[in-house]
Order: structure tokens, then C-alpha cells, then sequence
């Protein structure tokens, strides 16, 4: 393998002795791409509870997150998404290159119910147009994540 990117996300994937798959996406989600592949790809989303706690959701990059379920898994009234201006400082990460795994604070997470029954899951390497598979079950289990019906 040619010369690999490593992430804050990849060392701690490599510590964790997680198996994962570093992709560089730049060529994910074009037309020429299997469809296989893309079904993989999560993003992850960072809101606000009324509470003004912050929380993570992985969800599926063709399905939109439904703020009402978000709120209801979160046990919040009511949730907002976070403004990109405050992503960086709450999670070490930029928009389209925000990764579950190694975010500055551990905020309680929540993956998509029907992705944790997935193979394995896409989501950001911690750069943008960089991505890791692996399976749900070892990135549940590594950022102490819950599922729950996210979406509309």
C-alpha cells in the first residue's frame, strides 16, 4: 500500500487493534462508483440539545437525520444542529471531515438502528474526502455508541 494518511481516527482504530479499511473517497458517491459502496457511507452529525449538551449521529449519507426521533434517542426536548462555525472547536474536525472516532470530548453517540444490522459501515477518516470501513459492531463498541431509529 502507498503511502496511508494517519488520522487521529486511524491511530486510535490501530490502538484499539480495530480492523478497518482506509479509503481515499474522493471518488466515492460518483456515478462510476458500485452502489455497494455507497450504501456504506454514513455522515456524522453534531447537535444541540436544549439542555446545551452536544451530541453525535451517524447516519446514512442518502438519508436525512429526523430531529424529533434525534431529540426523543437523546432524551431532549428538542435538538438543533450544530452551526458549522462550532464544529471545529467542539470536535476537532471540519465540516466533511467530521469523524466519530477521535472528536476532543467524548459526547454521547448514536448510530442509525438499520446500520448497526450492516456488514460494515463507511464514515469520515477524519479529513475530508477520506473515509474508513469497518464494522458497526467494533465502531459501536470503540466510541460507546447506541442505536436508535434516526431517520425519516
Amino acid at each position: 500500500m502507498a503511502k496511508t494518511i494517519k488520522t487521529n481516527a486511524l491511530r486510535i482504530l490501530d490502538k484499539n487493534k480495530i480492523k478497518y479499511e482506509a479509503k481515499d473517497s474522493s471518488g466515492l458517491g460518483n456515478s462510476d462508483t458500485p452502489d455497494a459502496d455507497t450504501t456504506l457511507i454514513h455522515k456524522t452529525l453534531v447537535a444541540r440539545g436544549v439542555s446545551n449538551e452536544l451530541y453525535v449521529f451517524i447516519i446514512p449519507l442518502s438519508n436525512e437525520l429526523d430531529l424529533k426521533k434525534a431529540a426523543s434517542a437523546a432524551r431532549e426536548k428538542k435538538i438543533m444542529m450544530l452551526p458549522e462555525k462550532e464544529l471545529l472547536p467542539n470536535t476537532g474536525y471540519i465540516k466533511g471531515g467530521c469523524s466519530p472516532i477521535g472528536m476532543k470530548k467524548s459526547y454521547k453517540t448514536f448510530l442509525e438502528l438499520g446500520s448497526s444490522f450492516m456488514e460494515q459501515v463507511i464514515v469520515s477518516g477524519g479529513k475530508v474526502k477520506f473515509r474508513v470501513k469497518l464494522k458497526p459492531t467494533d465502531l459501536i463498541q470503540l466510541i460507546g455508541a447506541e442505536t436508535a431509529d434516526l431517520v425519516k
